[in-house]
């Protein structure tokens, strides 16, 4: 019960039915608050109880001022947690594990279990490896099944077990999809002491993509694993009060582009504007022009452009989004009525203080894809054929993409582009050559070495540029259903002239809901997809997580023969190194209809405004303008086919699965039944000699370098992820269990299992360890002259002898998606600091959630400036007896016989934090709460 130090406490009653609220209008300056603010302050007022939740931070949020940076601190409590599987299998392991450890020191272990309602959806296993044929849906569910059938039965068994815990099961769609057309209330109402209470709907998510759901006006945003377990287990998130950008959209997009054309533009604004760590907030008189799977689509895209949210309030569109996707009418009208009770009810005339103002003009949005590596990294379609020779060519982002006609496009861009480099026979650290031409792609010298292929009795030709994906994929464009039936009628018409798909793209179709394929159904759309190649290949991530599945063995044979730098073109949102495919190195996202556009050219070096497509029967020449659909007719088809029926009869048995799903044999029982011979689900070692009381914090003595890196490397660089070679240690590993390379199956679907993890932490194919220089993939050295050696490898030496480690990084460090196992796995490496330029929010976090120290360089100081070459030997001084620990920390660097000392900041930013580290961890810290409890 709130302590309702405000008097806030108040009555709303909507359709005869009464609801406790706690009215935002008894603090002061609430009215001024941006739609985000507002929700967090009726937050705090709910849960405020004097001790972790204080009338302080109520007035904290009240008095906020928009201009000063994030300082104070404030304890978030989310109504609910949503996960996806790959993310949500660890989180499981490590619940199940803390009954376990809650067991063996006495406690009750059933106190272990969730305290706020999880949500998880299996969204991440499918892979794409049956397409272009009828049954390639049935046929890549049975490989799932039979691939995850031991992590399945593990959420099988939560779901029986854990209370507050639901699994949507596999081929229903993606997280973020279902979670905006069915779990999501808007206005959440739950029973507390005998009084149902309504209040907005919160969450956090086990994936950075977790704010598409800001599109709905609910606000939610990506966190690690460990955070959202701590979340379930009732601990309020600790958090600072952010900083808040107002994004006014005017006017409207122009007659061609798309949603996707949109969103590209708004992430490389924002990521120029520096919007890290801040929320985005929407307003103004172009909301309303808006239509809510836009609005989505920006939201989803919020990790993009760095912000911790993108956020829409909540206004007619609203309603009538939910009333389309089959919400009951009385839950429309709670929304209604609690939304302008409190005054969170979109007001276009109504500018709330915001600490900056960032205005763009739908009517400049053009056309555009992003990439080869980056999603902020924006190509206009006018500039797409020169670019990609340009990089082909050895040209930096910048310059390629300016050569083709944008004036300014990475000047500012956020993190700072490197060379991309993308030919193999351009040395990645050269400076790019800057080649004299008249402009046009031609004169560009662009590398050739075609290999030749044979394809359905066909003799072709494959060459650097080429396409060899194309994918309609990820909840990012497949929610929305302009974007994709604007798809199926650009395919309706390509047909209709003749056209087809180029012999060597992979063509797939991977929607995030089974509604998708009703509407195409419906529409008569579906057989134009089929006859493309574009055939549905499962319900879920595929392409977007690297769940691409092989190329076509002809095109894998050549690609590699002949070292081509071959191109993915998909409707996804990331397009970071090795993360699509392995063989592919160049990745652009683009709108549905630009990849099945991309798939009818079959190659980068066509230029889609200028070149023909194909012949069509008649034998002309067939361009994009000639099957682009125009809004009109997406419009048309739209309102014919989408009704909210669809969406009530699709979700009717969200929970039920197919016969696979309630066929398993899952034990029941509050303890789980580990098993030694399973390779995709084992017993972790966090809580392996936990004692009920921490032990005190020390000082880091005599580390080694496990790894020296440099700016911008992701988590996508750092946590396992993609297909697993065999010649990898994760491979040796699996190989040495019994597991036939064809089961291997991916790192996503394994993260049940350490031992795999930390075999592909740091492992990624394009990670550069400055230690091993010229070298690619997961490798380092212990000694100047000492042999190149995995990572893996280094660290069991390492901890075998007894030896703490660190990673020295640059800026952005842990930048990309919010993934728990790149802490996890630097924790169990042996890492006990990473020391880095700037950390990206999320990691940081996810590093002390593990016990891993974050010290960051002095502003000006890096790596290099220092002179360090990882060779060194380091220690972190000054921990030993603080409390609270210090905020700045000395580093002791010692090197053939002489030492110097430098200064770091401790980015342990809040108490809560602190706390966590010193217990070794958040997960051991709730457990000894909960313990004592």
């Amino acid at each position: 019960m709130s302590s309702n130090s405000f008097d806030a406490r108040g009555e709303l009653v909507v359709d005869g039915e009464p609801y406790e609220i706690y009215r935002l209008d008894k603090v002061p300056g609430s009215a001024r608050l941006p739609y985000s603010l507002k929700v967090l302050l009726e937050n705090l007022l709910r849960n405020e109880d004097g001790h972790l939740v204080t009338a302080e931070q109520v007035r904290a949020v009240g008095d906020w001022d928009p201009g000063a940076e994030a300082s104070k601190e404030i304890q978030y409590t989310p109504a609910r947690v949503l996960m996806q599987d790959f993310t949500g299998v660890p989180c499981v392991v490590d619940l199940v594990a803390m009954r376990d450890a809650m067991s063996g020191l006495g406690g009750d272990p059933t106190k272990i279990n969730p305290l706020i309602p999880g949500e998880l959806v299996i969204d991440h296993s499918v892979i794409a490896d049956v397409f272009n044929r009828p049954d390639a849906i049935t046929k890549n569910s049975e490989f799932e099944f039979k691939r995850n059938q031991e992590r399945y039965q593990l959420l099988r068994w939560a779901q029986q077990s854990f209370a507050d815990f639901l699994v949507v099961p596999p081929d229903t769609g993606i997280c973020h999809q279902v979670n905006l057309e069915y779990l999501s209330r808007v206005v959440f109402t739950r029973k507390h002491d005998g009084v149902t209470q309504a209040y907005p709907d919160t969450l956090v998510g086990t994936d950075s993509h977790t704010p598409m759901v800001n599109g709905l006006g609910v606000l939610g945003w990506g966190v690690g694993g460990i955070e959202a377990e701590a979340a379930m287990l009732g601990q309020p998130m600790s958090m600072l009060v952010p900083q808040v950008v107002g994004f006014k959209l005017t006017g409207e997009l122009p007659e061609g582009t798309t949603a996707t054309d949109l969103v590209l533009t708004v992430a490389e604004l924002l990521r120029k504007t520096r919007v890290v760590g801040k929320f985005v907030d929407f307003f103004g008189p172009g909301v309303a022009n808006v239509p809510l799977a836009n609005r989505a689509t920006l939201g989803n895209m919020s990790p993009e452009y760095g912000s911790t949210c993108a956020i829409f309030p909540i206004d007619g569109e609203t309603l009538s989004y939910m009333r389309l996707t089959g919400r009951t009418e009385h839950q429309i009208n709670l929304v209604e009525a609690y939304a302008k009770e409190q005054g969170i009810w979109h007001d276009p005339d109504h500018t709330p203080d915001y600490s900056q103002i960032v205005e763009l003009d739908l009517s400049t949005v053009e056309s555009s894809i992003a990439g080869p590596k980056r999603p902020q990294d924006r190509i206009p379609l006018r500039s797409a054929t020169r670019a990609v020779r340009g990089l082909l060519a050895g040209e930096s982002q910048e310059v390629a993409v300016m050569a083709g006609g944008l004036d300014d496009a990475g000047d500012e861009s956020f993190p700072a582009s490197d060379p991309v480099a993308i030919s193999s026979r351009i040395a990645r650290d050269a400076p790019p050559h800057v080649y004299e031409d008249d402009g046009s792609p031609d004169s560009l010298d662009w590398p050739s070495d075609p290999a030749r292929i044979v394809l359905d009795g066909q003799q072709l030709t494959l060459d650097h540029g080429d396409i060899v994906i194309a994918a309609i994929t990820s909840c990012t464009n497949t929610s929305n259903p302009s974007v994709m039936i604007g798809a199926g009628l650009l395919a309706k018409k390509a047909v209709g002239l003749g056209l087809d798909r180029k012999p060597w793209v992979k063509t797939t179709l991977a929607p995030g809901s089974r509604v998708v394929t009703d509407y195409y159904n419906r529409a008569g759309l579906t057989p134009y997809l089929d006859k493309l190649g574009f055939s549905l290949v499962g319900y879920g991530c595929t392409t977007c997580i690297g769940n691409s599945g092989p190329l076509i063995p002809a095109v894998s044979e050549g690609v590699n023969g002949n070292d081509l730098t071959v191109a993915a073109v998909l409707s996804g949102n990331r397009n970071f190194e090795g993360r699509i495919h392995p063989e592919v190195k160049m990745n652009f996202l683009a709108s549905p209809p630009l990849v099945i556009a991309y798939a009818l050219a079959g190659s980068m070096h066509v230029d889609l405004l200028k070149d023909p497509l194909g012949t069509s029967t008649d034998g002309r020449p067939v361009y994009l303008k000639d099957i682009w659909p125009t809004t009109a007719e997406i419009k048309e088809v739209v309102d014919a086919s989408l009704e909210a029926q669809m969406f009530t009869d699709g979700y009717a048995d969200v929970y039920h699965g197919d016969e696979n799903w309630r066929g398993m044999d899952v034990p029941e029982g509050d303890m789980f039944a580990w098993s030694e011979e399973s390779t995709y689900v084992r017993k972790p070692p966090y809580f392996d000699g936990m004692q009920r009381e921490p032990a005190p914090v020390t000082d880091i003595v005599g580390a080694r370098v496990l790894a020296m890196l440099g700016d911008s490397v992701t988590t996508d660089h750092i946590s396992p992820a993609g297909n697993i070679k065999k010649s990898t240690p994760a491979g040796q590993y699996l190989l040495e269990h019994g597991v036939a390379q064809v089961d291997f199956n991916s790192y996503g679907s394994r993260r049940g299992n350490h031992n795999v993890m930390i075999r592909g932490t740091f492992a990624n194919i394009r990670l550069r360890n400055l230690l091993v220089p010229g070298v690619e993939g997961g490798f380092t050295k212990r000694s100047a002259d000492g042999p190149v050696e995995t990572i893996f490898d280094a660290s069991t030496a390492y901890l075998a002898a007894g030896t703490p480690l660190v990673v020295i990084a640059g800026t952005d460090y842990g930048s990309g998606s919010s993934r728990d196992w790149a802490a996890k796995g630097t924790m169990l490496l042996g890492v006990k600091a990473v020391i880095a330029a700037s950390f990206e929010r999320i990691h940081r976090s996810n590093l002390i959630g593990m016990g891993v120290l974050p010290l960051q360089f002095k502003d000006g100081d890096t790596a290099e400036s220092l002179g360090l070459t990882g060779m060194e030997t380091y220690s972190v001084v000054g921990l030993a007896g603080a409390n609270p620990l210090p905020r700045e920390v000395t580093v002791r660097i010692e090197s053939d016989g002489t030492s110097r000392e430098i200064a770091t900041t401790l980015r342990i930013d809040t108490p809560a934090e602190e706390a966590y580290y010193v217990h070794g961890g958040i997960l051991q810290y709730v457990l000894r709460q909960l313990l004592d409890s």
